[in-house]
């Protein structure tokens, strides 16, 4: 389990990461559409990863 979600955090940093690019090359709301959506997943698995292994705040 510890290995599929360190997957889906990089998948979280790699969409953030896209994001940048389209905002340094393309449109300012389509990259930043893309970090929104990049930090989204990121704290949705983070939730995850407190959720499964009884982490307190």
């Amino acid at each position: 389990m510890k290995l599929v979600l360190d997957k889906f955090l990089w998948l979280g940093i790699g969409v953030m990461l896209f994001g940048l690019y389209q905002t340094i090359n393309n449109q300012m709301t389509q990259g930043i559409s893309w970090i929104v959506a990049g930090a989204f997943v990121l704290v949705l698995f983070i939730i995850m990863i407190i959720k499964h292994y009884e982490i307190s705040p």
